[in-house]
């Protein structure tokens, strides 16, 4: 919450825009739950007339506040209500199917599914639990508007807190747009010693030339991610909780295992892009366009987990009493290259790149047996990437690739794919993705003051080589399907090696073996009237000699709900029920510690249902959001869990909304 006073610029921001008469912005997209073809007459008056101090048009329509992302794939700014938008309010704001959160908000999430390929040639930093809602290059977005633009976002926490995200942008010319945002959470929680505490703050901006030759955009990102940790509920506590101790419901009553320990992931990113077109407008009129692109990027940030006194029944034995763990990253990024443009040959990219990292901890581990944990990876290296593009006969071709010249960090990836519009409702594509690189970070080097986790892999393990067959169909007539088959060798996971005397030994391994996993997602929403149902449903299979990488064969989502307007059509109503499950498997583990999800092969859970029942309103440009969350946890069994020890969220009533305000 560092950055609290930034709440108070953007409210006063926001209420000054809603002091502006409502009738010079209006949602005009023609969607089935929004008023907004009631209001096209005013948005077209004045269509013609020019602010001449920004060059936008005086009257701003909504598909003019343009957002992109950081391959300038346009992204549409979307007021309206429907029942996507029920599911990405959330904390972190996108649709978190195949997620199962904690019982927490803004604590970890346990993956039900796996995604196989990444388009990266190194190791990622540790504490992966953690980076749920740590905010990537490829999450940041920019932005073009024609007026100011304000959106708050809140959402009601567990106990003693709340979500709030605060959000305003402006262009102070056509060419000129900034934009400044905060994400902020406190949340104490129903168990002992869980409380969550995260900022997430964002500076974005971009600059044009008039004349379109020159460009350039950078962001500045700075999170704070903290969480208390008790290591779940105790193994003797676990019958209290399943069969519905009344002594037991109120769950601040639970010992945990520890009460004393937290972790917080922290992070500064800075990035900045420009580009300059060689070629002249009138070059252009011949098809050929070269532009020469640079791109920098530095990234600092840290792992640490605290604990006032060892829990060595959990975790085993140490090396001092008081645990101070902390790990760090220096990332250093920059490339140059250019883009070629040929009406014939497509769009092709290349770029030579320079990295430097620098990770690890500030001393060396010695054993008595004469073992030795070095405490760093230092590295610099180049590298070459490439992007292509081309649209031929109806069919789009598109591919992307990127190598590592280093004999260390040794690292490959190439992704393609074709697509084709068949028409105005079916669209289709399919393509190939090839991935080699080094496993992340904390499989190849870890120091802690607990003894079971100390170790240095990085001479022995091996790259993780993934192949995959993806395909996509999207038909909001038919149906939206997508099926990736994929091919994995040498994967890498955390394992529960053993439990010796009830402290379980957590390992990090890498299988010898090839594994497939094949995953098949199917969407559909049928409407009659006012009333729809949207289905969701995945299933995934893995093939492999033993039991290392576990998803659950089957996970649904169903909503059935009811929508309509109201009150001369100047709100917009939506209501329904949402109905979760997926099937029994051995749930991953989680390890407090690590921050990281382990594979187990002794308990399974799943199996149960998760019913939510919404309430959800638009009243011109704000929408409301009210769920009871989980209202049959209390009869239909208590036995729902997130991981292993750590039950699910019970029954709760949350509100939010969240407000745009355009000037």
């Amino acid at each position: 919450m560092r950055f609290f006073p930034l709440y108070s610029v953007l409210l006063f921001a926001g209420l000054l825009n809603a002091q502006v008469p409502q009738k010079q912005v209006r949602d005009s997209e023609n969607d089935l739950n929004s008023p907004s073809q009631l209001n096209n007459n005013r948005l077209n008056e004045d269509s013609t007339s020019v602010n001449r101090s920004t060059g936008f048009k005086k009257v701003a329509k909504i598909d003019m506040y343009l957002q992109f992302n950081s391959q300038v794939d346009s992204i549409a700014t979307d007021t309206t209500l429907s029942i996507k938008k029920d599911y990405k309010f959330n904390y972190l704001q996108k649709d978190n199917f195949g997620l199962m959160p904690f019982s927490n908000i803004g604590q970890t999430y346990n993956t039900l599914s796996f995604n196989a390929s990444e388009n990266k040639t190194q190791p990622s930093f540790g504490a992966r639990a953690r980076h749920f809602n740590y905010l990537e290059h490829e999450d940041i977005l920019f932005y073009e508007v024609p007026t100011p633009w304000t959106r708050l976002t809140y959402k009601t926490a567990f106990e003693q807190g709340q979500l709030l995200d605060a959000f305003f942008t402006v262009n102070l010319s056509k060419q000129f747009n900034f934009s400044l945002a905060y994400k902020g959470l406190r949340s104490l929680g129903k168990y002992q010693n869980i409380l969550t505490s995260s900022g997430n703050f964002r500076f974005t901006t971009n600059y044009n030339t008039k004349n379109n030759r020159y460009f350039a955009k950078g962001y500045i990102v700075m999170q704070d991610l903290l969480n208390q940790e008790n290591g779940g509920i105790t193994d003797e506590d676990l019958e209290n909780f399943t069969s519905g101790n009344e002594e037991f419901k109120d769950r601040s009553v639970f010992d945990p295992n520890f009460e004393n320990a937290e972790n917080i992931l922290e992070g500064k990113r800075f990035y900045f892009e420009q580009s300059y077109r060689i070629t002249k407008e009138n070059d252009s009129l011949n098809s050929n366009v070269i532009s020469l692109i640079n791109k920098v990027s530095f990234e600092d940030k840290y792992y640490q987990y605290d604990q006032t006194a060892a829990a060595t029944a959990f975790f085993g034995d140490v090396f001092t009493n008081s645990i101070n763990d902390k790990v760090t990253l220096e990332n250093f990024q920059t490339s140059l290259g250019f883009n070629y443009s040929n009406n014939t040959l497509g769009q092709v990219g290349f770029a030579l790149n320079y990295t430097d990292i620098n990770y690890g901890y500030n001393s060396i581990v010695l054993f008595p047996n004469q073992q030795t944990i070095p405490n760093r990876i230092i590295s610099n290296f180049l590298g070459i990437e490439g992007t292509y593009s081309k649209t031929y006969k109806g069919f789009n071709i598109s591919g992307k690739g990127g190598l590592n010249l280093s004999d260390t960090f040794v690292g490959s990836f190439l992704d393609g794919t074709i697509s084709l519009k068949l028409n105005k409702d079916i669209a289709l594509s399919g393509g190939i993705a090839i991935n080699s690189r080094i496993a992340n970070y904390n499989y190849l080097l870890y120091q802690s003051d607990y003894i079971n986790y100390n170790w240095y892999n990085f001479d022995n393990f091996k790259n993780i080589n993934t192949q995959q067959l993806k395909f996509n169909a999207q038909s909001q007539k038919f149906i939206n399907a997508s099926l990736d088959i994929s091919n994995i060798d040498n994967y890498t996971y955390f394992n529960l090696k053993e439990t010796v005397d009830q402290v379980n030994v957590i390992e990090p391994k890498q299988y010898d073996k090839p594994l497939q996993y094949l995953r098949l997602k199917l969407q559909k929403e049928f409407r009659v009237g006012n009333f729809g149902l949207d289905n969701t449903i995945m299933y995934q299979n893995v093939v492999s000699d033993d039991d290392v990488l576990n998803v659950p064969d089957f996970i649904t989502r169903n909503t059935l709900y009811y929508t309509n307007e109201l009150f001369k059509k100047s709100m917009t109503l939506q209501t329904g029920i949402t109905f979760n499950y997926f099937t029994k498997y051995k749930m991953n583990g989680y390890d407090p510690l690590l921050a990281e999800f382990y594979t187990q092969n002794e308990t399974e859970l799943g199996g149960f249902p998760r019913l939510d029942f919404f309430i959800n309103a638009k009243v011109r440009q704000t929408r409301i959001f009210f769920k009871a969350e989980h209202f049959n946890s209390s009869f239909t069994g208590y036995d729902y869990f997130s991981a292993p020890n750590h039950p699910y969220r019970d029954f709760i009533i949350r509100f939010g909304l969240v407000w745009d305000f355009f000037l």
